[in-house]
């Protein structure tokens, strides 16, 4: 991380440099609906010293009907600023289960120009495995600028995925489970059709993990992508059902050398409604 470039840190570098003037600690846990799970009161209950909890759900475009789409750069810049989270620091995403959210807070850092910005390799479950401490503080951070510098080569929409299946010049990669990709699965949100958009490749996020919940090597990623079938000499955009686990899929392509990767963030919670958009089924 010395380079500021590095997006994955481990519990011992952040143990090292907890105290650093610079670093600013981010609990960017996310649950689904459907387990029943409150991610700030898990939060408040215990998280690492300093930690600040980014919402998902309430750092979005609340004006869009579709799940934590990216909301504008005001907003962003505004929410980011009362965490105490700006230009100067080195920002430090964990989440609760390992690694499942923490990558889409740090796809949206960078989405907005902020490159100084990891992921916790492993997240909660290693650093309390380790014994290191936590504790149920409050954090009161000081408002901290953020200067917002969108990227717009970060993310994808509808209508760039429309026109990309008759160019292909992006490769589609998917981080849904298998079941789901190929349709045998149904969707949890039961309004969705079932299957993939034509063309992706299928990479479920959770094969980026070891037994232990950390990300696999680099060497060991890069076969992982290439066995899926994506070629890094072409860009890359990751999927997944509303935009949160495909950026893990981002991650472990910066991670294992892949230069342009995207995100589609209305993911197969917009392209499976019913309508005109062409779904695929089958491996």
């Amino acid at each position: 991380m010395s380079n500021g470039l590095n997006s994955l840190v481990s519990t011992q570098w952040l143990a090292d440099h907890l105290s650093a003037p610079d670093v600013r600690v981010v609990d960017g846990t996310y649950y689904l609906p459907n387990e029943n799970k409150n991610a700030r009161e898990i939060y408040e209950t215990q998280h690492i010293k300093n930690a600040v909890f980014f919402d998902i759900d309430d750092i979005c475009d609340e004006t869009n009907p579709l799940p934590h789409m990216i909301p504008s750069e005001i907003k962003f810049a505004s929410r980011v600023r009362k965490l105490g989270l700006g230009d100067g620091n080195r920002i430090i995403v964990y989440d609760q289960r390992g690694l499942f959210s923490a990558a889409r807070v740090w796809w949206m850092f960078k989405l907005f120009g902020h490159k100084d910005v990891a992921v916790l390799d492993g997240g909660l479950p290693k650093w309390l495995e380790e014994g290191r401490p936590v504790d149920d503080n409050k954090v009161y951070p000081g408002e901290r600028h953020f200067t917002p510098r969108f990227n717009s080569f970060l993310v994808r929409d509808k209508g760039q995925l429309i026109k990309n299946l008759e160019t292909k010049k992006e490769q589609v990669l998917d981080a849904r489970a298998a079941g789901r990709f190929s349709g045998q699965t149904p969707e949890p949100r039961t309004t969705l059709r079932s299957g993939h958009i034509p063309g992706s490749l299928s990479l479920p996020f959770t094969e980026l993990h070891t037994e232990e919940g950390l990300l696999k090597s680099t060497k060991d990623l890069r076969t992982l992508f290439e066995q899926a079938g994506v070629d890094y000499s072409s860009p890359v955009v990751t999927s997944c059902g509303s935009g949160v686990t495909a950026a893990v899929l981002s991650l472990g392509l910066e991670l294992s050398g892949h230069k342009n990767t995207s995100l589609y963030d209305g993911s197969w919670t917009e392209w499976g409604q019913e309508g005109e958009t062409p779904v695929e089924t089958g491996s």
